[in-house]
């Protein structure tokens, strides 16, 4: 299992428009291969939005990163100072906090 996480925020839309936006491309993503689950997020006093992504794999993780859909949004005019990181699951005690 592999864990990232997007950071950005918003220039040039709303916190409206882009929950609209958000609901319309959620099935897309739930297609993404190697996607177990992703957390949308929003902090609209700080205007700090993005998603937590869990992966089956880093590679799972790397392989999207050089897709369409992920360069879409890394480059989106709209998502000023873009972040990604991603991080390594220490499983023993995840299992136990049931992740």
């Amino acid at each position: 299992m592999h864990i990232q996480v997007v950071n950005f925020n918003l220039e040039g839309i709303g916190h409206d428009d882009y929950t609209q936006v958000c609901d319309s491309v959620a099935a897309a993503f739930a297609e993404v291969p190697g996607l177990m689950s992703k957390a949308w997020l929003s902090d609209q006093e700080s205007n700090t939005y993005g998603g937590v992504y869990t992966w089956e794999s880093r590679q799972a993780m790397e392989t999207f990163g050089q897709t369409e859909m992920f360069q879409g949004v890394a480059g989106n005019p709209n998502f000023a100072n873009f972040s990604s990181r991603s991080f390594d699951v220490l499983e023993g005690p995840s299992k136990v906090t049931r992740i």
